[in-house]
């Protein structure tokens, strides 16, 4: 599938004046994004800067205060996550999802179910994170980087037209890392659309085609992910940053 330039490719996913507020504390202030197809949009920001909220937003699992969300123009603001998983939304939140007393295979068999996805044999599935020797294996016996890679499985077993991942690389290695990365940068190649943050700002801006740097629940710069390393805010919360 040939992925539109982006000035013809449509919105994915499209935020406006997004602002929450959890136990009293405003986490999230004013906030747009938008990512379209065929794009992957690097969300980051040190810790309590407000990226979760903003992914649990999206998803459907906070109260807003104010602001719209729009999956491909369609304003599912009031809508709960599983209506908008039915429009295209993929969502793997921070915390442990995992089937724990599933195995690999359980674990992919039930999300293919679920969503009505084109059945695959499991170990083709699990070759794609580099799970195919861990099928008959516990999901709750599995390392955090393996569960994480069975988490975006997951998510992608339904081919989600927008997936939003909060820390995707987590308890990952380097090369599982870059195994990954391919596998993000290949899902928005299809024409599809990536969110994702992560704290590992240099992995982060190095796929991601546009950025967000949030700050105390705020959006403080964006750009090409190329460039917003050496955004003077950036470099002001990161130190070693390069462009």
């Amino acid at each position: 599938m040939a992925v539109p330039d982006e000035a013809d490719a449509a919105l994915a996913l499209e935020v406006t004046d997004l602002s929450v507020s959890l136990g009293g504390v405003r986490v999230l202030d004013g906030v747009d994004a938008s990512v379209r197809e065929g794009r992957v949009l690097g969300v980051i920001g040190v810790s309590g800067a407000g990226k979760s909220t903003l992914f649990r937003a999206i998803a459907g699992d906070v109260v807003l205060l104010r602001g719209r969300v729009a999956l491909a123009g369609a304003d599912v603001t009031a809508l709960p996550l599983w209506k908008r998983a039915r429009l295209g939304l993929g969502y793997v939140p921070q915390g442990p999802s995992v089937l724990l007393d599933l195995t690999v295979a359980q674990n992919i068999a039930t999300f293919e179910r679920a969503s009505r996805a084109r059945c695959l044999p499991p170990k083709e599935r699990a070759e794609t994170v580099q799970l195919e020797h861990r099928l008959g294996v516990r999901a709750r016996e599995l390392s955090g980087g393996e569960r994480r890679r069975l988490e975006l499985l997951r998510a992608l077993v339904a081919d989600p037209r927008i997936l939003v991942c909060d820390e995707p690389f987590a308890a990952s290695d380097p090369v599982h890392v870059r195994m990954l990365s391919d596998l993000l940068r290949g899902h928005a190649a299809r024409g599809r659309a990536v969110l994702f943050a992560d704290h590992r700002i240099d992995d982060a801006l190095s796929i991601s085609d546009d950025a967000l740097f949030l700050s105390e629940g705020r959006v403080v710069a964006s750009g090409p992910g190329a460039h917003l390393g050496n955004h003077p805010a950036v470099r002001g919360r990161y130190s070693g940053v390069t462009g």
